[in-house]
């Protein structure tokens, strides 16, 4: 009796399959890095429950999105952003007949790999990396390496390589009209993590092996361009009258209008056809306002003091943490917290500048904050 059950649940949840398009992603195209056993849930269902439940999703809820150090609880928070993106990604997604368990995979793991204090923190963290190592350090690809090798004590989650790519490919800044996937095998996936880690200019090149994952990279921006705005009026950091009045008339100036406006554009044009598109109309207004973001948000959100402070946290706090490899002092933090649980193929497939990198990009701001306040003040 038990049995039969199963076997009508399996059956009800495969019937998401029969609603699917031509152009949509099948569940049984799912490839995973390693296969393992499955159950009732579908593969891409099983990567979202990964997601969730891994550590680096707790930490998105204390990561910066724009402003750090805050007392306001309503201003967003990297788990925030991730939220607006699988919305946005599973509305488009169900309006096309679209695979929305693989939009929103894609979405929620999308960002894990940043770092305390946003893209600032990033930016000084790939510095290091890349004195340190010869390799960039870039947010999206360090959101690869997490669910690959660092995730589960060094195990990964195993994610299906739909996601792993739609995860590295997802990257929002770099907006377009179009977005059509390009077919990609597990080979290809691996190829291109390793080429972008040692050629920074490839990520720019990266694009989406499927339209799943064009959906996600389109959703990341209406996921963060509105609500940025709505953030930064609580703030009072500009004036909202400032706003162009095209990018009002298209798309409004708020998240809600925003969002649903772009939202809707996308469906409209890209409905039935093989790629992802917004109209020129709502592409030049969206454009027009990421410009307006970058001048009167995104370049103000730190002052020099705060960023002098922030390069200077995460290089010392380096020299630390590799000071206390080298010497394998067992009472630093980096032993205590990250290293101690880690499986033998983590530790020996990871040089130290690796494991400095993975611990530090793994912070929430308080707890670098902390570890700042621990080691150097």
């Amino acid at each position: 009796m038990e049995n039969e059950v199963i076997q009508k649940i399996e059956n009800q949840i495969k019937k998401s399959s029969i609603l699917l398009k031509d152009y949509a992603t099948k569940y049984d195209e799912a490839i995973r890095l390693v296969e393992d056993e499955k159950d009732f849930r579908l593969d891409f269902q099983r990567d979202s429950d990964r997601i969730i439940h891994s550590h680096s999703y707790t930490r998105y809820i204390n990561k910066t999105q724009v402003y750090s150090n805050l007392e306001d609880d309503n201003i967003s928070r990297r788990m925030t952003h991730v939220q607006f993106v699988s919305r946005a990604a599973r509305t488009i997604a169900r309006g096309l007949g679209l695979n929305e368990d693989l939009c929103e995979a894609i979405s929620l793991g999308h960002d894990v790999g940043h770092v305390p204090f946003g893209h600032f923190g990033e930016s000084v963290l790939n510095d290091i990396s890349k004195s340190r190592t010869g390799l960039c350090f870039a947010h999206n690809l360090n959101s690869f390496r997490v669910f690959k090798d660092v995730e589960k004590k060094g195990k990964g989650c195993n994610l299906t390589i739909q996601v792993l790519d739609g995860i590295m490919c997802h990257n929002g800044e770099m907006v377009k009209a179009k977005y059509a996937p390009i077919n990609k095998t597990k080979e290809d996936v691996l190829k291109e993590y390793e080429e972008c880690r040692k050629d920074e200019s490839k990520i720019l090149k990266l694009i989406p092996m499927t339209l799943e994952g064009c959906v996600v990279r389109v959703s990341d921006i209406i996921g963060y361009i509105g609500k940025d705005i709505d953030d930064a009026r609580k703030l009072e950091v500009f004036d909202i009258d400032t706003l162009p009045e095209s990018v009002k008339a298209t798309l409004g100036s708020t998240n809600v209008e925003i969002m649903n406006n772009i939202i809707t554009d996308i469906m409209i044009q890209s409905y039935g056809k093989p790629y992802i598109q917004m109209s020129e109309n709502v592409y030049e207004q969206v454009e027009k306002l990421k410009k307006f973001n970058y001048e009167n948000i995104y370049y103000k959100a730190m002052d020099s003091k705060e960023k002098k402070y922030i390069t200077n946290m995460f290089n010392e706090l380096y020299e630390v943490y590799i000071n206390a490899l080298e010497k394998e002092d067992k009472s630093n933090d980096i032993y205590e917290v990250f290293l101690k649980d880690m499986n033998v193929e983590y530790l020996n497939n990871s040089n130290n500048d690796e494991k400095v990198i993975d611990f530090i990009a793994s912070m929430t701001d308080n707890y670098i904050q902390k570890q700042y306040d621990k080691y150097i003040k």
